[in-house]
């Protein structure tokens, strides 16, 4: 009553469960909603027109499990069984039944599809088309210089290198690329789309997935590894064939024993192989104690098993021989002294021996004796043979050989082995022959095995072990020969160790190969699958020295007896080789008894088990008598085998009558009375060993079994168990103890037997045992001792589990051997006779243990656990009986489970006892356990819930299957009373797992595997049982979860974890209800009658847009996809650590499209359609989540991308408005600004979790699926409802799936450059973006050279990128193969041509939507944005084909509105165009030949469009000869051919000026390329110098400051007043339409002032960004807009902060001077330019990088550097060859302007006039004295001032001056008197700075110092009038000097330490002299400088005297 009452708890519970775990943790739209009735939905579509949709997905209505009988694989050609027609023990009859019935294996059809077409896909590669890219066709390569296209035309191969100008080139004269026809001929926009179309749609790839890399494999929850099949143990085999056996002498047959020994573990660890290579004349001596000889004992070749690896293995050969007289010493002398070629000498000795060994034989032939024995290592020595080189002595003795090869330990079950697994390879080692020469002699005294485990010890210790062991030979011929081989799984003509032929069986006789059993050296925990029974007795000792003491040659005989007479001796001892195969007696060796002597001297295959074994210990007839001795042992003793150590006695008399029933130790007293050696003393010492997979050998396994079959058979009470007698009252209480002690026994006997251990307790659970009429319940007990069971396995580290926590063993039983215990009556063969399987047990009575089972069919129909819970009647009984009879009549199915039979069916033949209604099933019974179980139990039944719930299903598996399906629907198959515990059971495991994620963080990892474990028995259930009850059970489960206090991220994660498995069904489409889901026509989604015939245009735009949207309706439906859905949109707006929960989730609906795409049943279009509309919601999904996807592939174009790390820079974001910003970068999305995104969801207080690139990537893949899939209608129709924002939303993502999906480019197989490389690369990158971007067409129109757009240059960019591609880790691609290498290019291609095509189509979709919408415009020049995106990337000519075919139609449709609206992208379409135009691929080159056309042919109907359109042409190209990798000029003429073509033949256009307009157009352009490419080629080469922040700021500036602010921006550069003289007829901005782009704004203007100032700021030029805001705060003041004026300030402060700060520590530019020569320059020669360099650059460093530039570009041997700066006379120079001179130059100002450049900054800041001096003499060398030193001055004028947007400017003027030798002397003197003043008056003076300059002025031993400067200039007066002023400036400069070293000599005197007072003293003492030898000098003036102008009148005597210093004329005359 107790258990009724828990029960109807329990039930209570199951339906209060839900309100109970309701909480309001969560968003209410996380929550499941209530499914449908999916049975009764699926019944109604049925009978609808969806059933045959349906039953294209795999006949869903007929999905049943098949349960199949499998034939299980034999290896032997027989099994091993007892013979025909032997009664057999029921225990035996179990084992036999277990080891040879077949599988029972549950299976589904259609499971997995798509799960594993992967690995179906091998070849898959070959059937794509290979895709053509440029990028590939001419791969760059970094290490090598890239050589200028652009100089090319300058300097051909053959050394004539001519000038080409544009007066030189006639286009005409070139031949055009084909045209295409279809260019002009559509008479309809409609028509051009119709065919675009269809072009589009020829040869696509249907299926994406199939191109896209798998998901990682860590995700992949639902992959439930299908166990292996049970089969017999094997380790790792080692074929060993024994070639020879040879002695120097051959006198005496001679035999082999071969075993394995394990000298660490101390055992043997193989059976004996015998081996005979005996001469045909040696086995002549033996023929008569041969009867026969059978083939199985000519074995020469065994293959040893060896299950655990080690060093210490040794195989040990043991020679023995037939017994002769006379000890083992004397026996051997004969081989230790005679030597075959002594034949002559010892003829006679060798036939005598040959004559006394023949004798022996005849008489003792059946008899041997010990000889010899060698040893090898074997694992040293499988490392060491080889073919064709032998084992050496001291290898193969001593075991020290190099262990070079690698091994493999087998893969266990036990963990322990692990560290060994990669030390030997036994697997696959080189074959190769072991010779042995050397023998130990056998010694009398050492025969047992301790005795050998020493002798390996010491063989393995020292290596001259042969000082210490006495061998038989040393020559050479002596030898064992073996040949040792890994193997192979199959091999022909094998036995196995039960002599029983193996498969495959050889047609031809040949000699077979025995394999040898293994003892394994520890525990092997692999269950019995074969009957295998072997004995193995081992004699050990004879303790009978007191009593014989003469005894000698003493043998021992075993026979296996089955009676007590002579002729009992049974066949069934194995035989030795050469002889019969079964003996009925055996001999051990002699001697080796009084010692004992290991070897087993029997081996017995016990397939009966004898009564006694009989062993007959005698001495032979060596001195002619003949003493036997008797002695036996019951091989059985109370039913239990005898085994392990024995010491019997010896009876010296026959044996007594009756001697069989009763032990040695325990015979009763007879008469007369035995006669027993030394009083009944045990004497004799054997072992018994059995290797048996019937007897368990544990005690506790034996009485379980034992009374389990109590209960069958006709055994009477009491029933012995072992040593007690169990009476009838006592059955039930002995066996239900049995039950609990079976957690007691031993692990491996326990898991050897475990089949039929599991077997015998699913039989109790449902075998109620009624005894004297009163019922016994063992299903409780035999229930917990199943989960006992269950928990010793799972606990045991010992055994295997799978990734899932299965206990591997357990799982292989589930799978292959379970089957229900109630099992009909089964019919299988043995191959010897028909055994049946009874469906009951048999009855027992009072009396016999027949009568007890008489009421057990009557008590089936009740539960065995509460027998007193009524069976519910059916009404349906008497129809089920009818169906389940006409089931059993019609039933012929082969390979389905035949229907249950109850055994009372065989005797009464009644049909009424086909009714499954009467009786509990076991799915019932064991559901029942697992509610009721309580403690402990219960813990471990919902910790180990897969076992049962697998368990659970494969019963009710096996229950359908006995069921007429198609009679029985889902709802009524199972009780509403199991329905109720499945609930429960399901509630309970929910809550288990919800506890230990509350409470038990740590167990993480198990909640995760129970979780897992409840999904898949979910999903199993989906097959079995009704849908909607599932569906139930999956709420209740979700519910339940959330209601948990657990974080966010660990909810989704298990819920995605277990919906994951469940939408892995192979009906999981049909499931989610998809044919329901209207994919042309928005329906309503639920059946209802009103929505249906509703038609309301509004409520048909609601049902279209909810078609999108993740709605209440669409997860009831569509249950388990809205369930994925919603969890997919909770974790994308979820934070957690690394986004694991995004990646799972996106993964996981990634492998569910992944399935769908690759799965046969889903290849038609149609059911593609409709399960494309059931993800419908993903698309608004990921449109939603577009901030968080990782654009990283494409981010190359930024300044900072995600590739530089993950650490973001947030504050060097400009803070500018969102808009201007995406305008500066020339995109309407924010594709390319991260950081700005990034920055702006921090700003909005949104988490922002950016996911991974290839995150994003799988995530997009979806999307495009489900876009290319889905029904174009409805997508049309979707967005032309679509509101403008999202449709932008939606454009932005498209542009981000082109990025991410970009092919990364083909890869050589050669190892790439080191990291230096790439970062250059990187940076290069960056500083060409900076340098290049932002600017769009309005830079190109405002006529910058140097300008570029931001996108431009991306195709060159395309190498540098693949650095930053997330296709995959790129490291691992060094290690791949060319063939890898070329096979993932072909399919990265092929996704990438797909993944474009699918975005194309869906543009297309978008044009065709919006056509007549209001946000047409916008919407036209969103798409063309994506599509000028999309040819950035690196694209397919299929691709581009396409794409140019879809933006010529646009053209046509809306020519007038891009060209009105949208100039911009106009302007960065021609560049792209024209890029094309340079194409190395014909095709590409030809459709944008065409593109170009139609843009002129198009705007031509406008004037003012068409201008814009002529000058975006010529700028985008001026902009494009810039990138000389990129421009390929004879490309480009003949694209400018063919566009001439395409005007001449246009028909249409002729009475027009297009063809006129057109032929200028391509003119002008053809002379812009000519004459472009001779001056820019040095720009490259040098670009990469200059400081990207500043040059962008003047781009941004340059933008509007130069036209519309020149006055107010005149400060910031001097090159703004002379470019804003733009004349009107040059560029006329409101006719050509410059400034009416949206940026020529207010706004617009400021954002850019900021972003310039905020780059002056970081390039340096922090004077530069208060003349920026000057211009801007006017404008702020007038918005009174105060936070941007506080912002403003703050800038000014740190700018000013930083010039105070950093002061003269500013690095600015380093200039020098370039001026070309020759005619290979062409157009650049006898120019000269000035080249802005780094700070701190040598003249070096630029002459070289120069002159490897133009060296590659002209050739080797064509450049010269001019080594000096002297005038070039052109007429001397080699007009075959070009030179280069470069000369350093400074800055050059006037005297004036010294006084406004104050500042370091304003000396390096706006200039234009550079000064260089060259030193000269009048003799012509550029050196000489001081006095004839010239020096010439030249001054260049540039035409811009520096800094500018070129790196090198052109010299406009060029002014020169010579300097006399005084005035020479004059400059250098000034020149120190300012050193000396600089270091003199530092604020913080440097000491060693100041003497260093002191000791270069005062010192009078520096050459030409200012000393000899004086002598030279001023020891006298000049006799040149002209010179007396410079004299006199000379003098007064050396006053000055003076005056300066005397204060910087005191100012050292302040600065230096005690220990510099000596050179203070020095350097005052040179001063002093310096100043008196200039003393008279200085003082010395010129009387003619100082006379009076006028003569002073005398007369006036109020004039006052003066005297002028100018000269008179007189005086000058």
């Amino acid at each position: 009553m107790f258990v009724t009452v828990q029960y109807c708890l329990h039930l209570l519970h199951t339906r209060n469960y839900t309100a109970y775990y309701c909480g309001d943790q969560y968003p209410q739209s996380y929550d499941a909603v209530e499914p449908l009735d999916v049975e009764e939905f699926l019944m109604m579509h049925l009978r609808s027109g969806d059933a045959e949709l349906m039953q294209e997905l795999g006949d869903f209505p007929d999905d049943e499990p098949d349960v199949e009988l499998v034939d299980r694989e034999c290896r032997t050609v027989r099994h091993s069984v007892p013979l025909e027609g032997v009664e057999l023990d029921p225990h035996v009859r179990d084992c036999v039944q277990s080891y040879t019935q077949p599988w029972l294996i549950v299976s589904r059809r259609c499971q997995g599809d798509g799960l594993s077409a992967y690995a179906e896909r091998t070849g898959f590669h070959k059937l794509l088309l290979k895709q053509t890219f440029e990028s590939d066709i001419q791969p760059q390569r970094p290490e090598e210089p890239v050589k200028s296209p652009s100089l090319t035309v300058l300097c051909d191969d053959e050394g004539a290198r001519n000038t080409l100008s544009s007066s030189d080139f006639d286009l005409r004269a070139l031949q055009p690329d084909p045209r295409l026809d279809c260019l002009l001929r559509f008479s309809s926009p409609e028509e051009l789309d119709r065919f675009n179309l269809e072009s589009r749609h020829a040869n696509r790839q249907p299926e994406l997935f199939a191109l896209y890399p798998p998901s990682d494999e860590e995700d992949a929850v639902e992959i439930r590894p299908i166990p292996d099949c049970p089969k017999e143990h094997m380790g790792h085999r080692i074929l060993v064939r024994c070639l020879s056996i040879k002695f120097e002498i051959e006198i005496e047959p001679i035999f082999a024993t071969m075993a394995l020994y394990d000298l660490k573990e101390k055992k043997k660890i193989s059976e004996n192989f015998h081996c005979d290579l005996n001469s045909d004349q040696m086995k002549s001596f033996l023929r008569g104690h041969t009867p026969h000889t059978d083939s199985s004992t000519t074995a020469r070749a065994a293959i040893f098993s060896i299950s655990y690896p080690s060093p210490d293995i040794y195989l040990v050969i043991k020679i023995e021989k037939v017994l002769q007289q006379g000890d083992i010493s004397e026996c051997a002398e004969p081989y230790m002294t005679m030597k075959e070629s002594d034949t002559t000498k010892n003829k006679e000795k060798l036939e005598k021996l040959r004559s006394q060994a023949e004798s022996s034989c005849q008489r003792l032939g059946q008899y041997r004796m010990p000889f010899a024995f060698a040893t090898i290592n074997i694992m040293s020595a499988i490392s060491t043979v080889t073919l064709d080189r032998d084992t050496t002595d001291s290898d193969s003795v001593n075991g020290r050989t190099n262990t070079d090869k690698k091994a493999y330990l087998p893969r266990r079950n036990s963990e322990r082995f692990s560290i060994l697994e990669d030390q030997y390879n036994l697997s696959s080692f080189k074959p190769g022959i072991i010779t042995i020469t050397n023998f130990f002699k056998q010694e009398g005294e050492r025969l047992s095995d301790e005795d050998l485990f020493k002798v390996l010890a010491d063989l393995k210790r020292t290596s001259n072990i042969q000082r210490r062991v006495k061998t038989i030979s040393v020559v050479p011929e002596g030898s064992v020969k073996l040949d040792v081989t890994p193997a192979p799984d199959t091999v022909a003509a094998c036995l196995s160790p039960e002599i029983i032929p193996i498969k495959p069986v050889p047609e031809k006789i040949v000699r077979p190969i025995k394999e040898v059993l293994e003892f394994p050296s520890s525990d092997v925990y692999v269950p019995h699958c074969i009957y295998r029974n072997l004995l193995y007795v081992y004699p050990q000792r004879l303790n009978i020295g007191s009593r014989l003491a003469s005894a000698r040659n003493i043998t021992v005989k075993i026979q296996f007896m089955n009676g007590e007479e002579a002729s009992s001796a049974l066949p069934v001892i194995f035989g030795k080789s050469n002889g019969p195969e079964f003996v009925s007696e055996t001999y051990t060796p002699v001697p080796g008894l009084l010692r004992g002597g290991e070897d087993p001297a029997s081996r017995s295959a016990h397939r009966a088990p004898p009564p006694s074994l009989h062993v007959h210990p005698r001495q032979l007839p060596g001195q002619g008598c003949v003493v036997s001795r008797l002695q036996w042992l019951p091989i059985l003793s109370n039913e239990r085998l005898q085994v392990g150590q024995c010491c019997l006695p010896i009876v010296q008399d026959r044996l007594p009558l009756n001697y069989s029933l009763h032990s040695p130790e325990k015979l009763p007293p007879q008469v007369p009375p035995v006669k027993w050696m030394e009083s009944h003393k045990g004497l004799f010492s054997l072992e018994l060993q059995a290797v048996s997979s019937v007897h368990t050998q544990d005690s506790y396994l034996e009485r379980f079994f034992a009374l389990c079959h109590a209960l069958e058979g006709k055994a009477m009470f009491p029933i012995r168990v072992g040593e007690e007698k169990v009476p009838e009252h006592k059955l039930e209480h002995e066996l239900k103890l049995s039950i609990i002690s079976l957690s007691a026994a031993a692990l491996e006997p326990l898991v050897l037997f475990l089949h039929l251990v599991l077997d015998k307790l699913f039989h109790l659970i449902m075998q109620p045992m009624v005894i004297a009429g009163q019922t016994a319940n063992l299903a409780q007990i035999a229930f917990e001792s199943v989960v006992s069971v269950v928990n010793s396995l799972h606990s045991s580290q010992e055994l295997a589990k799978d990734q899932q926590g299965r206990n591997c063993l357990l799982a292989t039983y589930l799978y292959f051997v379970f089957r229900l215990p109630d099992t009909p009556l089964e019919v299988f063969s043995t191959g010897q006779g028909v055994l049946h399987q009874e469906a009951k047990y048999s009855t027992m009575g009072r009396a016999t243990a027949t009568s007890v089972g008489n009421m057990l069919l009557q008590s089936r129909i009740r539960s065995s656990s509460n027998p007193d819970i009524p069976v519910p009647h059916s009404t349906e009984d008497t129809e089920v009986k009818d169906i389940m009879v006409g089931k059993v009549q019609g039933s012929g199915h082969p390979s389905r489970m035949s229907i249950f039979v109850d055994a009372s069916s065989h005797t009464q033949s009644s049909p009424s006892t086909l009714r499954h209604s009467g009786r509990k099933q076991f799915h019932e019974e064991l559901a029942l356990q697992m509610v009721v179980s309580t403690g402990v139990c219960r813990e471990n039944v919902y910790k180990y819930a897969w076992f049962f719930f697998e368990l659970l299903v494969k019963s009710m598996a096996q229950y359908v299957s006995q069921m007429d399906k198609r009679g029985i629907p889902r709802k009524s198959r199972f009780s509403d009373r199991f329905k109720d515990d499945i609930t429960t059971i399901v509630n309970v495991v929910t809550a288990e797992i919800g506890t230990i994620l509350v409470k038990q963080q740590k167990e993480l990892e198990q909640a995760e595997k129970v979780n897992i474990s409840l999904a898949f028995f979910l999903y199993d259930l989906m097959s079995l049982m009704d849908r909607g009850f599932v569906f139930n059970l999956v709420r209740n489960y979700c519910n339940q979860m959330s209601a948990k206090s657990v974080s966010m991220a660990t909810l989704i994660s298990m819920r995605l974890e277990f919906l994951r498995v469940l939408c892995s069904h192979e009906h999981y489409l049909n499931l989610s209800l998809y044919f329901s889901s209207p994919a042309s026509a928005p329906a309503s989604p639920s059946p209802s009658v009103t929505s249906q015939t509703s038609s309301s245009c509004s409520l048909q735009d609601q049902k279209l847009v909810a078609m999108f949207d993740l709605s209440q309706e669409f997860k009831q439906q569509h249950y388990l996809t809205g369930l994925i859905l919603t969890e997919l949109s909770a974790a994308l707006d979820t934070e957690s650590d690394g986004g694991k929960v995004q990646r799972k989730a996106i993964n996981a609906t990634y492998s569910l499209l992944c399935a769908h795409d690759l799965d046969a049943r889903c290849s038609k279009p149609e059911v593609r359609t409709k399960i494309a509309a059931l993800y419908l919601p993903l698309v608004g999904i990921i449109i939603d989540s577009i901030n968080y996807l990782d654009f990283t592939v494409s981010d190359s174009r930024g300044s900072k991308g995600k590739a530089g790390g993950p650490e973001e820079d947030f504050e060097n974001i400009p803070p500018i408005n969102h808009s201007v910003a995406m305008a500066i970068a020339g995109n309407p999305f924010n594709t390319l600004a991260r950081n700005a995104m990034v920055s702006m969801a921090s700003v909005s207080g949104k988490s922002c979790s950016t996911l991974t690139a290839e995150a994003s990537r799988s995530l997009l893949a979806c999307f495009l699926w489900v876009m290319k899939n889905a029904e174009q209608g409805l997508v049309q129709r979707w967005l032309a409802d679509t509101p403008p924002a999202q449709l932008g939303r939606l454009l932005e993502l498209l542009t981000i799936c082109v990025s991410c999906l970009e092919y990364r480019g083909k890869q050589s197989s050669d190892k790439v450059s080191t990291q230096a490389l790439q970062k250059s690369q990187q940076a290069k990158a960056r500083l060409e973006e900076a340098l290049l971007g932002g600017m769009g067409a309005r830079g190109e129109m405002m006529k910058r050279v140097g300008a570029n757009d931001r996108t431009l240059g991306q195709r060159e960019n395309l190498r540098w990128r693949k650095d930053l591609t997330q296709w995959r880790q790129t490291n691992d691609r060094q290690d791949k193969s060319k063939a890898e290498l070329d096979q993932e290019a072909i399919i990265g291609g092929n996704l990438a041509t797909e993944a474009n095509l699918i975005v194309l189509d869906l543009l297309e979709t978008i044009v065709q939507a919006v056509a007549l919408g209001d946000c047409k415009d916008n919407a036209v020049g969103g798409v063309l944005r994506v599509l000028l995106h999309s040819l950035t990337c690196n694209q397919s000519s299929t691709y581009l084909s396409h794409c140019f075919s879809t933006i010529r139609a646009l053209i046509v449709k809306f020519g007038d509105v891009l060209f009105e609206e949208e100039a911009e992208q106009c302007a960065d379409l021609c560049q792209k165009v024209l890029q094309y135009c340079s194409s190395c691929v014909d095709s590409n080159r030809s459709q944008a030949c065409a593109t170009l056309y139609l843009v002129m042919r198009y705007s031509f109907s406008s004037a003012s469009n068409f201008s814009r359109v002529k000058m975006q042409v010529t700028m985008s190209l001026a902009s494009l000869v810039g990138k000389s990798s990129d421009v390929r000029e004879e490309y480009l003429r003949r694209s400018f051919r063919t566009i001439l073509s395409y005007a001449e033949e246009d028909s249409e256009m002729q009475a027009t000026q297009l063809p006129a307009q057109v032929d200028e157009l391509l003119k002008n352009l053809n002379s812009i390329l000519l004459d472009t490419l001779c001056e820019t080629p040095s720009l490259m080469c040098v670009i990469e110098y200059a400081p990207p922040p500043a040059l962008l700021a003047f781009l941004c500036c340059g933008f509007l400051l130069t036209y519309h602010l020149p006055v107010a921006s005149a400060n910031i550069s001097a090159n703004v007043l002379e470019e804003s003289a733009v004349s009107d007829d040059i560029l006329s901005p409101d006719e050509d339409g410059v400034c009416s782009g949206c940026y020529f704004t207010e706004n617009g203007l400021v954002a850019l002032l900021e972003q310039a100032a905020e780059l002056f700021s970081n390039g340096g030029l922090y004077e530069a960004v208060n003349e920026v805001y000057k211009i801007i705060i006017p404008i702020l003041e007038a918005h009174r807009d105060f936070r941007k004026l506080a912002t403003t300030h703050d800038n000014l402060k740190r700018a000013f902060d930083n010039i105070v700060h950093k002061g003269h520590k500013r690095m600015f530019g380093t200039y020098f001077r370039v001026a070309f020569f020759g005619s290979k320059f062409g157009d650049l020669d006898e120019r000269e330019f000035i080249y802005k360099e780094p700070g701190i650059t040598h003249l070096p460093e630029i002459s070289h990088r120069l002159e490897n530039f133009y060296s590659q570009c002209l050739g080797d041997g064509v450049l010269e550097m001019i080594k000096d700066s002297t005038p070039v006379d052109k007429n001397k120079l080699n007009a075959n060859k070009a030179y280069i001179q470069i000369t350093y130059v400074e800055p050059y100002f006037d005297d004036y302007e010294m006084k406004d450049r104050m500042t370091n900054f304003e000396k390096s800041f706006n200039l234009r006039r550079f000064m260089y001096t060259t030193p000269f003499t009048k003799s012509g060398r550029p050196r000489g004295e001081l006095n004839e030193q010239y020096k010439r001055k030249t001054i260049l004028t540039t035409m811009h001032a520096f800094p500018y947007i070129k790196t090198r400017i052109n010299v406009i003027q060029k002014e020169e001056f010579d300097l006399t030798p005084i005035e020479v002397a004059i400059e250098d003197m000034q020149k120190k008197t300012r050193e000396l003043a600089i270091a003199t008056h530092k604020e913080t003076p440097d000491a060693k700075m100041l003497q260093m300059v002191l000791q270069g002025s005062v010192t009078a031993t520096v050459n030409q110092g200012p000393l000899e400067v004086a002598q030279v200039f001023l020891n006298e007066i000049p006799a040149d009038p002209k010179l007396y002023r410079h004299h006199n400036k000379l003098r007064l400069c050396f006053k000055e000097f003076l005056l300066r070293c005397g204060e910087a000599v005191e100012k050292n005197k302040h600065l230096i330490a005690s220990d510099q007072k000596e050179y203070q003293q020095e350097l005052k003492k040179n001063y002093n002299k310096l100043r008196e030898n200039l003393r008279p000098m200085l003082e010395r003036k010129i009387p003619e400088l100082y006379k009076p102008l006028v003569k002073p009148r005398m007369e006036n005597r109020d004039s006052i005297k003066r005297h002028s210093f100018r000269r008179t004329p007189e005086e000058s005359s």
